[in-house]
């Protein structure tokens, strides 16, 4: 199951490729979700195997 708040507009980090920066997600469909990252430009991931990041406030609460 992918994270609900995963939608665009969203700042994230790949926690396994930190030197791609920031990263914006762009879109949200299934399982793919497209990033726009400051060093690394657009990549799609799969949501079902990578758990990006949050930067800020992580709107999924404490864990």
């Amino acid at each position: 199951m992918i994270d609900p708040f995963l939608e665009p507009g969203v700042l994230v980090r790949h926690p396994g490729q930190p030197d791609w920066g920031l990263g914006q997600v762009q879109s949200v469909i299934g399982h793919r979700v497209t990033v726009n990252f400051e060093d690394a430009g657009k990549q799609t991931i799969d949501a079902t195997r990578v758990r990006l990041d949050f930067v800020g406030d992580d709107p999924r609460g404490s864990e």
